[in-house]
């Protein structure tokens, strides 16, 4: 049985079989036998998307598609906010490994934000759900230009008359 779970065979041990769709739920044994807590991948995924955002370089999460959804999910009442865009996931028993899209601001180091990302989603993941962060992988996909939201726009005066 072959399976592309980012945890190290020395490791595997202490997990389950994981998935990126969000269906299966972390299980964390209490100390004392008075039963089991279970942490939906779902729940791992907001969290860290929700930490990711709170970076300041961070504009936006997901790639050009997903984005692009989430734009429109966001306009419908009712659908909710998209916390999830560009955040993955894996679920074990005792670990979580967590991907990232991220769309950052021009002018940001790319290094120091990332580094300070990654901090940010593993302290406050570690910290909510008890799960051990083996890795926290990010891909930046795209770099937000001051002009392309139209912040800064100016007057438009025909060149031609």
């Amino acid at each position: 049985m072959a399976t592309t779970n980012p945890i190290k065979p020395d490791q595997a041990a202490d997990t389950s079989p994981a998935t990126r769709t969000g269906v299966a739920p972390a299980r964390l044994a209490d100390d004392q036998s008075h039963g089991k807590t279970t942490i939906a991948s779902n729940v791992v995924q907001k969290i860290a998307g929700m930490a990711a955002r709170e970076v300041s370089g961070v504009y936006a999460m997901g790639g050009g598609v997903s984005r692009a959804f989430g734009a429109i999910r966001e306009r419908i009442p009712g659908a909710g906010t998209v916390s999830t865009s560009g955040v993955s996931v894996e679920v074990g028993e005792k670990q979580a490994a967590i991907d990232l899209d991220i769309v950052v601001e021009y002018g940001a180091g790319i290094v120091e934000l990332a580094r300070a990302v990654r901090r940010n989603v593993i302290t406050a993941v570690e910290r909510m759900t008890g799960l051990e962060v083996i890795e926290v992988n990010i891909s930046v996909n795209d770099i937000h230009l001051p002009d392309e939201n139209g912040d800064d726009e100016a007057p438009t005066t025909s060149r031609v008359e």
